[in-house]
């Protein structure tokens, strides 16, 4: 067997990069944190927060999406008939070191690697997680943007009061609540699109509206039309900074089951795909793709799903250069 000092067969190293493999990364992209290059880094965001009535699984999301990954090819012509990936010198930065559950310190973590990324100029594309993982990163791009604005596309508002201790103040459902509270993201000029079904009190459309988000929920969204909402959405979002939060439940359970709060009524895979396909030429700075719940998917499906919207993002990153044609 060879070793160090007999390395076998004569003209062959051991150690030949040839015979060894890396740790799966998004698309096969490099592993690396050498942003110098770069337009574009993955990162994996593997944190939730461990509590009732949320599924818990999504801390094993970005590893199930970049296994899945595997599958996706990167052209897609006509809509996107360039390699977004060479296009942007992407490369995957791995996961940012949290310990699920554990919110402030975790928290700490999240903020400071995404800003680590965003102050090198390059666009962060991470994969949560749940929905809690989405106010550090606002923290983190509000430092660079002052006049950040956020698109949530969602089944939820994520933005119930939660007052009380540490975990009610900050978990999933309250995370836009506190980014308002804060003053990291515009308010004024930020969008949730696609709040629907079942939810846990009265009132919480009303009050995202109070913190004085637009809110176009579910129902709406059907009855406008697709082309209208997106029409409107270039129309309020053109020339801002845009965080794009995609939370992959938008979608209906019959095509993305592995999630952490499935609810009927939503988008099919093609009608999440194709909005997120016309939102090209906003300025977006920033995408947060979360909720993918191993555990509870089937067959890598919902992962699958969620590995083709990143790079639908990444399509959108490309687009939102002057210098770089659709």
């Amino acid at each position: 067997m060879p070793t160090r000092d007999h390395p076998g067969l004569p003209g062959h190293d051991v150690w030949d990069q040839d015979l060894f493999t890396c740790p799966f990364t998004f698309m096969g992209i490099p592993l690396s944190h050498d942003l110098s290059n770069s337009q574009a880094a993955v990162l994996g965001v593997p944190f939730d927060c461990g509590t009732h009535p949320v599924r818990i699984g999504s801390r094993y999301g970005p590893q199930a999406i970049r296994e899945q990954s595997r599958l996706i090819r990167p052209y897609q012509p006509p809509i996107a008939d360039f390699n977004a990936l060479e296009r942007l010198k992407a490369v995957d930065c791995g996961n940012v070191n949290v310990v699920p559950g554990v919110i402030e310190e975790s928290f700490e973590h999240i903020e400071e690697a995404v800003w680590r990324i965003a102050d090198s100029d390059t666009i962060p594309l991470t994969m949560g997680g749940d929905g809690a993982v989405t106010l550090p990163q606002l923290r983190a791009l509000h430092r660079k943007h002052r006049d950040l604005v956020v698109l949530h596309i969602d089944a939820h508002t994520d933005t119930y009061p939660g007052e009380g201790d540490v975990r009610a103040r900050y978990n999933t459902a309250t995370t836009f609540t506190r980014a308002a509270e804060e003053g990291v993201v515009d308010t004024a000029n930020s969008i949730h699109i696609g709040p629907r079904g079942t939810i846990g009190s009265q009132n919480v459309f009303e009050h995202t509206r109070d913190q004085g988000y637009e809110l176009i929920n579910g129902t709406e969204l059907y009855e406008r039309g697709f082309d209208a909402v997106i029409a409107h959405v270039h129309e309020r979002l053109a020339g801002r900074p845009v965080y794009l939060c995609f939370d992959m439940d938008f979608f209906d359970p019959s095509c993305a089951p592995g999630v952490c709060t499935p609810t009927w009524g939503g988008a099919t895979a093609r009608e999440g795909l194709t909005l997120l396909q016309r939102l090209a030429g906003l300025n977006f700075v920033a995408f947060d793709v979360n909720t993918v719940s191993p555990p509870h998917d089937v067959g890598g499906m919902t992962a699958f799903l969620a590995g083709t919207v990143m790079l639908e993002c990444m399509a959108l990153a490309c687009r939102r250069q002057q210098n770089i044609a659709p």
